[in-house]
C-alpha cells in the first residue's frame, strides 16, 4: 500500500546533518512511529506541502521508544516544523514536551509536536479529528448525541470517551470485553457526567457487559455506535452487535477503515443506518496537525485525494 513511501532511520538523520545545512533539510515534517511503515500519513500531508506552496516533504522515520528524545533533537537540528507521533511513542512524547494543549493533557498522550520559540509543544489531535469525522460524515455535532463505544477499554476507546467526554455528549455507554478496564474509565470522566447532586448521572454515563442482553436493553437509547476495538478487521471476526438489535436511526462509525466496509458496517448499512469508516478521523486528525504546524487552514481535498489513493493501491 505505501511501498513508494520509504521508512527511514535515525542514521538517515545523522546522515542529513553532516552532509546538508541545518536550514535546508530534505524533509519538513515526519511521523515517528516502531513500526511506522503502515503509516498513510506521507500520502496525506506531501499533498497539502505541494498545495500550499511549501517547500519539503513529510517521512516516516522509525523510531525506538528508548531513541525518542534522540531522534527529536535530529529533526530539530534539521530544521523541522515537527512531527506526528503514533504507537507505541505518544507516551515518550507527552514527557518530551515542554507545553501541551488539553486535549494530550487529559489523554495522556500526544500525537503532534511542533517546535516554536525553541519550546517543544505538544497536541493531540485524535479526540478532535474524530469530532470532526463525525459532522463531517452524519451532519451532527458529536455533543449532540447518545454515543456507545464498543471497545472502550483499549487506547483508542479511552481516547474516543475522553472526547466524547470533553464534548459533554448527551449520553456515553462503555462497553468492553473487560469491564473493569471501562470501570476505570468511567471513573477518570465521571467528572464530566455530574448532576447537581455531586454524583455520577447513571442517564448519562453507564458501563455496559459486552454481551447479546446488555447491548439490547442499552442500544434503543443510542444515536451513534463507534466501533473502537480491532473487531472487524478480519473476516473471521466475531460480529460486534447482533444484526437484529440495530435500526435504520443509529449512526455507525466504524474506526477501521481497512477494510473500508466490514460486517458492521455491512450489517448497519443492510437496515438502513448511515454509516463511515475511520478513513475520515484520519484525514481530520491529520489536518488538525498540519493547522497546527503552519497557522492556515489544511488542504482537505487534497489530502484526501491523497488518502484515497493510498487505500486503493
Amino acid at each position: 500500500m505505501n511501498e513508494k513511501s520509504p521508512a527511514y532511520e535515525l542514521k538517515h538523520l545523522k546522515e542529513w546533518i553532516e552532509k546538508s545545512p541545518p536550514n535546508d533539510p530534505l524533509a519538513v515534517l515526519s511521523v515517528f512511529g516502531d513500526p511506522v511503515k503502515h503509516s498513510l500519513s506521507p500520502q496525506m500531508h506531501n499533498p497539502a506541502l505541494k498545495i500550499c506552496g511549501i517547500n519539503g516533504e513529510y517521512i516516516k522515520i522509525r523510531v525506538p521508544e528508548e531513541n525518542f528524545t534522540e531522534a527529536l533533537g535530529l529533526i530539530r537540528e534539521l530544521g523541522f516544523h515537527g512531527t506526528n507521533c503514533t504507537i507505541p511513542l505518544k507516551f515518550a512524547a507527552l514527557n518530551a514536551c515542554d507545553h501541551i494543549d488539553k486535549a494530550a493533557q487529559r489523554m495522556g498522550a500526544v500525537n503532534t509536536i511542533s517546535f516554536e520559540n525553541d519550546k517543544i509543544i505538544g497536541s493531540n489531535s485524535d479526540g478532535p479529528g474524530l469530532v470532526r469525522a463525525i459532522r463531517e460524515e452524519f451532519s451532527i455535532d458529536i455533543r449532540d448525541l447518545r454515543v456507545m463505544i464498543l471497545g472502550a477499554g483499549g487506547g483508542a476507546g479511552r481516547a474516543v470517551a475522553i472526547q466524547c467526554a470533553m464534548e459533554k455528549v448527551e449520553r456515553l455507554v462503555l462497553v468492553n470485553r473487560t469491564k473493569d478496564k471501562a470501570e476505570k474509565i468511567a471513573s477518570e470522566i465521571e467528572p464530566d457526567f455530574l448532576d447537581d447532586n455531586i454524583h455520577r448521572d447513571s442517564s448519562r454515563l453507564k458501563v455496559s457487559e459486552w454481551s447479546n442482553t446488555e447491548l439490547a436493553n442499552e442500544i434503543g437509547n443510542i444515536d451513534l455506535i463507534i466501533n473502537a476495538s480491532p473487531i472487524g478487521m478480519n473476516s473471521s471476526d466475531p460480529d460486534l452487535i447482533p444484526q437484529n438489535i440495530l435500526e435504520p436511526h443509529h449512526l455507525v462509525y466504524d474506526m477501521i477503515y481497512s477494510p473500508s466496509k466490514t460486517k458492521l458496517i455491512r450489517d448497519a448499512k443492510s437496515i438502513g443506518a448511515r454509516t463511515a469508516n475511520g478513513l475520515s478521523m484520519l484525514l481530520h486528525q491529520g489536518a488538525i496537525s498540519f493547522e497546527t504546524w503552519f497557522n492556515q487552514e489544511a488542504p482537505i481535498d487534497a489530502m484526501k485525494k491523497g488518502l484515497d489513493e493510498a487505500i486503493q493501491k
